[in-house]
């Protein structure tokens, strides 16, 4: 890929235009200017030595040296690489719950609103470590390998919402399933799953499948959303709620047994998260109580820099420009018409 740090300087590429006609005009003064002294070809005969052919090659240096000085200071960059770097941190995958119950907004601003807040604010406190994000409603999707890019984490963190699971429902089993496949199978690095649901209308086996990622050494840490009392579940581009056959509202709950059993049988912690930071200084105590081993981060690095190549092409065509002389070479004309009066 290749981009220019300071773009802003290619706008004097529209002085190049300018300098041109400034030049052609110069020309055309200078005719002018020997008009007045009489006849063109016997001015021309009293200066023998006079090259109209070097000032326009003279130009056409310095025209080539401007127009790529712009292009010098733009700073001119190419295509950033892919490097591997040892670092010691843990394995982080994030599974959220983006059902239409994580709409609701019995927590401020809502369920999901404030999980996507945490796990902001987490992907902040992480250094050195890799993150990966699945988002779970009826089945699981990834959302993000795992990874040390932590801007991206949070690109696409941001855009999270419902529309991203077209299934509706809460397969807590199969997010954890999807999120132990995704780890590296590097067996010395720790690695924790951290899953974030108001546990409501689980539909598999969410605690076999913690079970099963303690059994490969990954913790579940869950932290639950919501409250007791619950609240209405918001219909996404109205103003109503959503509601049952017989017409009443329904209230979504915040199922805390479930979660403190998916965090029992995952050997991880539970908290519930409301509206405080509680929950999320209870989870970074967790996170930074792991052991840090050496993991292989691929990141891109920065764009290398390619002003040297036209820079001393610039200095090169200055160089030329400096020598030629305005005026013809004796030598070089009589070498020529010594080679051309003789193969004639």
């Amino acid at each position: 890929m290749f981009r220019f740090e300071h773009p802003g300087y290619l706008y004097l590429l529209f002085l190049l235009p300018a300098f041109f006609a400034l030049f052609l005009y110069a020309i055309y003064i200078k005719k002018r200017n020997l008009k007045r002294f009489g006849d063109r070809k016997i001015i021309r005969d009293l200066m023998p030595d006079a090259s109209l052919q070097k000032q326009y090659l003279k130009f056409g240096l310095l025209f080539a040296a401007l127009a790529l000085f712009i292009f010098v200071i733009a700073g001119p960059q190419f295509g950033s690489k892919l490097e591997t770097t040892k670092k010691k941190g843990i394995e982080v995958m994030i599974c959220l719950d983006v059902s239409n119950s994580m709409l609701s907004t019995d927590v401020s601003p809502s369920r999901l609103e404030r999980s996507k807040q945490i796990l902001s604010k987490l992907i902040d406190n992480l250094n050195n470590d890799k993150i990966g994000l699945i988002v779970f409603a009826g089945d699981a999707y990834i959302q993000l390998p795992i990874t040390a890019d932590y801007v991206s984490a949070k690109m696409f963190l941001s855009s999270i919402n419902p529309s991203m699971a077209p299934v509706q429902g809460t397969a807590i089993g199969a997010a954890i399933d999807l999120a132990v496949r995704l780890f590296t199978p590097n067996e010395k690095t720790e690695k924790t799953i951290i899953l974030i649901t108001d546990g409501e209308n689980h539909e598999d086996n969410a605690v076999g499948s913690a079970k099963n990622a303690v059994d490969k050494k990954i913790r579940v840490n869950v932290l639950g959303v919501g409250s007791e009392q619950g609240g209405p579940i918001p219909v996404p581009e109205s103003n109503g709620y959503q509601r049952d056959q017989e017409g009443s509202m329904v209230i979504t709950k915040l199922n805390e047994q479930m979660c403190q059993e998916i965090a029992v049988a995952g050997s991880g912690l539970y908290a519930r998260t409301d509206n405080t930071n509680n929950a999320l200084k209870v989870l970074q105590k967790e996170l930074d109580k792991m052991g840090k081993s050496e993991v292989d981060s691929k990141i891109y690095t920065s764009y290398d820099e390619k002003y040297q190549i036209p820079a001393w092409i610039v200095l090169f065509l200055l160089v030329v420009e400096f020598f030629v002389l305005d005026r013809k070479n004796r030598v070089l004309g009589r070498l020529s018409k010594g080679f051309w009066g003789k193969n004639l």
